[in-house]
């Protein structure tokens, strides 16, 4: 069956770094649309990054454009998520998704359509 594990949260000081994992199994990771998304407490899931890995497009939402970056390894079917110049407004639990039904188009085209495969989530927390 279809898994997701994510690792890497933590906690760092604004300005710093961090990178998430998230090792998949179970199916076509290069037949795949990947995301990663974020949750504020009592909010809805928020998407940040996407990636068309049929292609190997990528999105990044605005409030991360510059400072997260979207990268895959297909050998090893791991998702990460690069994150540079943590601000505390980034405090929140990161998840990793996959979509296996509309990957081979776009990335954006993949942010657009549900996800139906999610991980644990990670906490990540940015002090000022």
């Amino acid at each position: 069956q279809v898994q997701l594990v994510e690792a890497g949260g933590g906690s760092v000081q604004a300005g710093g770094s961090l990178t998430l994992s998230c090792t998949t199994s179970g199916y076509n990771f290069r037949r795949s649309c990947m995301g990663w998304f974020r949750q504020y407490p009592g909010k809805e899931r928020e998407g940040i990054a996407f990636l068309d890995n049929g292609g190997g497009s990528t999105l990044h939402s605005d409030s991360v454009k510059g400072r997260f970056t979207i990268v895959q390894d297909n050998a090893n079917k791991i998702l990460y998520l690069q994150m540079t110049r943590l601000k505390p407004e980034d405090t929140a639990v990161y998840y990793c998704a996959a979509d296996l039904d509309s990957w081979g188009k776009s990335a954006e085209y993949c942010s657009s359509h549900n996800f139906a495969y999610w991980g644990q989530g990670t906490q990540v927390t940015v002090s000022s």
